[in-house]
């Protein structure tokens, strides 16, 4: 914990010459949750600053963040788990499996359809862009038809395809909002009580929910959104209808949860909702681009490592883990200034705990 949190000697580096408290001054960002993974179980959690600069309320390990597009892996285990039940087959046309709104056909879709592996690793060939800004308290919400279809009260334009599935990569948060749209016409369920059942409760995961907006209960101990610049929206959080998408609260240890059982079900050591086989299709790249089912992949000087990112309006978070040694962290912020502070962070854990190293790590 000193490693991370303390000001790094013999470096050249600006940012690293500095504490975390003065990282967080530096950068403007009120309010820091961190959960650092070791030996495949959190080594220590611990909160940081502000969780509202506003009531001066200090953030706690317990405070809620908005996840952002880390939601998005929390809707790939759901997906995976409907194929374990039975329900859907990833591999065929999703269409198949929509009742109230379907892709609509073009010359993209002619010679092959579009499937929930596809919407899951962003190769489907949507061309919608990479996120969703989100409502105020006092805007009218749409429907999920109303956002695919790009038609109000949405603030997002309609999602449809730019080319051909599975012939390149274009991350689309659209994709993920038709996976949404599908689970709960499989279900015929919220999508909220489908990931509370499939997902939340079986993994522990006591202090997240994906309630939009949060009741007064959960807004108790949950962080407020700082954008750049504080004073230009009277509000505390923005809303997120596309939950699959970017409509998860969490807790930095409540996602090293997700991350802890990735690994320990892919070593097969335990299965609390998927198989070893369901999780190897979120470790394992489809062939274009960089995400499996869920998880973005990538390799890390001699490491393989999964994790994810997220950026709301006034939120900012990031994920990773390495895939088979145990170690991993969650790192989120209540600032959309916060971007550096968490590359810091990270670089700075990976220092502390020799991350693909033969070093031996810092003692517990």
């Amino acid at each position: 914990m000193q490693a991370v949190e303390g000001a790094q000697q013999q470096s050249n580096e600006d940012l690293a010459n500095l504490t975390i408290a003065e990282l967080m001054e530096e950068l403007e960002v009120p309010g820091l949750s961190i959960a650092i993974i070791k030996d495949f179980d959190i080594h220590w959690a611990k909160a940081y600053g502000l969780a509202d600069s506003t009531t001066g309320a200090r953030a706690d390990v317990d405070t809620k963040f908005q996840a952002a597009s880390i939601s998005k892996v929390l809707n790939a285990i759901a997906l995976l788990k409907a194929e374990q039940d039975g329900l859907i087959d990833i591999d065929e046309d999703i269409d198949g499996y929509l009742r109230t709104w379907r892709i609509p056909r073009s010359e993209f879709t002619l010679a092959r359809p579009v499937t929930a592996k596809m919407l899951a690793s962003h190769t489907s060939g949507l061309g919608d862009g990479l996120g969703f800004p989100g409502y105020a308290p006092e805007d009218r919400l749409p429907t999920l038809n109303q956002i695919l279809n790009g038609e109000s009260p949405a603030n997002t334009g309609a999602v449809r395809m730019a080319r051909a599935p599975a012939t390149a990569y274009h991350y689309s948060g659209g994709g993920v909002t038709i996976l949404q749209l599908a689970l709960m016409d499989i279900y015929g369920k919220s999508y909220g009580d489908i990931l509370n059942q499939n997902v939340l409760i079986p993994l522990e995961m006591l202090s997240s929910t994906f309630e939009q907006p949060l009741s007064a209960e959960n807004d108790k101990n949950a962080a407020r959104a700082h954008p750049r610049v504080v004073d230009e929206y009277p509000h505390k959080w923005k809303i997120y209808p596309e939950l699959a998408a970017a409509g998860l609260w969490t807790t930095p240890s409540d996602l090293a949860k997700v991350l802890i059982d990735t690994q320990r079900t892919y070593r097969g050591d335990t299965n609390k909702i998927l198989t070893t086989e369901s999780v190897q299709q979120m470790l394992s790249p489809v062939g274009v681009g960089p995400y499996a089912v869920g998880y973005d992949i990538a390799k890390n000087g001699e490491g393989w490592y999964f994790g994810h990112g997220g950026s709301n309006y006034g939120f900012l978070a990031s994920m990773e883990a390495h895939k088979s040694k145990g170690y991993g962290y969650v790192i989120m912020t209540n600032s959309s200034l916060g971007r550096p502070l968490i590359a810091e962070i990270s670089r700075r854990i990976k220092l502390a705990y020799c991350w693909d190293s033969l070093d031996q790590p810092v003692p517990r």
